[in-house]
């Protein structure tokens, strides 16, 4: 099961940078970028509700949603400007030197929610080997922009 799991993130990963390409392209037939990231947000939205149904999901767990945090409620705003990021940040850097830099963010910013157990995630102390991993992904992030 496991396994599975390692290749479903290895999958979706690989999928991220085929979406930033291909908003990109609604982004300069429409002349915005912004507008593509609403229009993707749209479609995902559509094929979520599609999926929905068809698993038949249980509609009256999302009432629970109205009682939660407006933290919670901000993951959507986080979503939407990572992909109208995407969207501004392909065509004038690249997908990979995007994509690197955004991958290094993302390591930096977990490491540091894993060291202090921020939003409530179980603590994992930050070590040096966390940090010299840190540390190559920037490295790796500087070849892809050097060459």
């Amino acid at each position: 099961m496991r396994v599975m799991l390692i290749l479903f993130a290895l999958v979706a990963g690989m999928l991220v940078p085929i979406q930033a390409v291909l908003n990109t392209k609604m982004g300069r037939a429409l002349g915005d970028p912004v507008f593509a990231a609403l229009i993707s947000f749209s479609v995902g939205t559509v094929s979520l509700f599609i999926y929905a149904l068809v698993v038949q999901m249980d509609w009256g767990a999302v009432r629970q949603a109205s009682g939660l945090p407006w933290m919670v409620w901000a993951a959507g705003c986080l979503g939407a400007i990572f992909v109208a990021a995407t969207v501004i940040l392909t065509p004038k850097l690249g997908a990979a030197l995007t994509f690197s830099l955004m991958v290094a963010g993302q390591l930096f910013m977990a490491v540091l929610m894993d060291h202090f157990g921020a939003l409530g995630i179980q603590v994992q102390p930050m070590s040096w080997m966390r940090l010299v991993g840190i540390a190559l992904i920037t490295a790796g992030v500087v070849l892809i922009r050097k060459f």
